[in-house]
């Protein structure tokens, strides 16, 4: 998924007063639309749809993933009709991010308030994928210490080492200013999540069709207790909503597309398509996963093949989610790095650790610009996520966690709030009625799946 939204929210002043007169040339279609999407969709999110289909089960798994589908869907109408808004003294303007809308149609504070969940999502995501990467490194290092040393040797490997060193990679990564604008960064990163994804998926139906026959149940795996079932269920349905990180990134990619027809009527017909071929996508792979491994179903759907005849694909696959995270980490941190340095540099003008930059001339390499500011800040920044990510390395509940902090706010409250302010929707028509329901039962599954996820973290530190 790609980061690139405005670091503070804002919008150049010209552009601010003068919005079609500061365009930029704007070609996109719905078919440049639909690529981004999905290529911002389709993550390591994907991994975790088996798992999440054998906590619920056989049907309730799969309308689960269609429920949350028509929900991104529905927030994709909302938002796509939020992009322009009428001004009466410069006529219609438009949004450049999803933070520039809310401060559009909400104010400046709702706006600071809505840059605290987009940044706690950057900030997680970034703690996420430390711990999907060290889980991928993990699983080549012991499918090849599995093949090399047969079946009666006890493979175990720690993820605090994996952790470290991709955190180290970070840190080096993190000094290159701008590295969210490297073109061939999102390509690679495309490549990468649908090679492991399709992968993972693959392998599912073949061993479905070596199996003879579909695992599972239609009430999914059996529990102890009523209760752990319940816990269990609310960290599945986080687990869906975070496959689903749609609504940030909607905006910009609005703000690509030309128009006639109007952008909203695009963004209509491309956020369709791509929902429906990202849902079809995840039926797939998730139920695939849970008819192969049934009651074994793993958290991690590659994990499940390590002892596989064909290792090398599982490896290859493993390899291909820890490139495309290398890149991800820093794509999703960009934005964070932006707002704090820039905060540091207007309140401290005069600082020459803060404002100067130094050349740094190493062999073989260019001429570097390194800067303390970012030397000091962007190494803190990763060694905390780091850390967080060492203290709590729990895939399926982190994601659920992370799910039930920004799932609600970002992709249901903020969308009816600034929906209902676009259209001056009077209180207690109709459709305002309909609006706050679904914005209300939106936070209970957002609560329900928030309060799962964090006893899924205590249940597995305390075990």
């Amino acid at each position: 998924m790609s980061a690139e939204c405005a670091a503070d929210g804002s919008t150049p002043l010209l552009q601010t007063q003068f919005p079609d007169s500061y365009d930029v040339k704007r070609t996109g279609t719905v078919w440049t639309a639909v690529a981004h999407i999905v290529t911002g969709v389709i993550g390591s999110g994907v991994l975790s749809l088996a798992w999440s289909i054998a906590q619920i089960g056989w049907i309730a798994g799969p309308l689960a993933i269609l429920v949350f589908a028509s929900v991104t869907l529905l927030s994709a109408f909302l938002l796509s009709d939020t992009y322009r808004s009428p001004d009466p003294e410069f006529g219609p303007r438009r949004s450049s991010s999803y933070l520039d809308a809310v401060n559009l149609h909400k104010g400046e504070g709702n706006g600071r308030f809505c840059g605290v969940f987009v940044n706690i999502s950057l900030y997680g995501f970034g703690i996420a994928y430390i711990i999907t990467a060290s889980i991928s490194i993990r699983a080549i290092q012991n499918s090849i210490c599995y093949h090399e040393k047969g079946s009666e040797e006890t493979c175990e490997f720690n993820d605090t080492y994996s952790m470290l060193v991709f955190g180290a990679i970070q840190v080096v990564l993190s000094q290159i200013p701008n590295f969210h604008n490297i073109e061939w960064l999102s390509i690679v990163a495309a490549i990468m999540s649908f090679a492991y994804a399709f992968i993972g998926m693959g392998l599912a139906v073949v061993k479905v069709n070596e199996n003879g026959h579909f695992e599972g149940s239609i009430r999914g795996i059996p529990t102890s207790t009523g209760t752990e079932k319940v816990w269990l269920v609310a960290q599945a349905l986080g687990d869906i909503a975070f496959s689903y990180p749609f609504s940030v990134i909607l905006i910009e990619i609005q703000d690509t597309l030309k128009s006639p027809p109007p952008e909203n009527v695009t963004m209509r017909r491309a956020s369709t398509i791509s929902v429906i071929v990202t849902t079809f996508f995840y039926l797939c792979c998730g139920c695939a996963g849970y008819a192969a491994f049934g009651n074994d179903t793993p958290g991690n759907l590659l994990t499940g093949f390590a002892a596989y005849k064909l290792y090398w694909l599982v490896d290859f696959a493993n390899a291909c989610i820890v490139i495309h995270l290398v890149g991800a980490y820093q794509v999703y941190s960009q934005p964070l790095y932006a707002i704090v340095e820039n905060w540091l540099r207007f309140k401290f003008p005069d600082s020459g650790f803060v404002n100067y930059s130094y050349d740094l001339k190493l062999p073989l390499l260019p001429n570097f610009q390194l800067s303390p500011l970012r030397l000091c800040f962007r190494t803190l920044y990763v060694a905390s996520t780091t850390v967080i990510a060492l203290l709590f390395p729990y895939f399926n509940q982190i994601l659920g966690v992370l799910a039930g902090i920004i799932f609600y706010p970002l992709t249901i409250y903020f969308p009816v709030e600034m929906y209902i302010s676009q259209g001056n929707i009077e209180p207690w028509t109709s459709k305002w009625i309909w609006l706050r329901t679904f914005s209300i039962v939106g936070f209970v599954v957002g609560l329900f799946t928030l309060i799962g996820s964090i006893q899924g973290i205590i249940s597995a530190k305390l075990g």
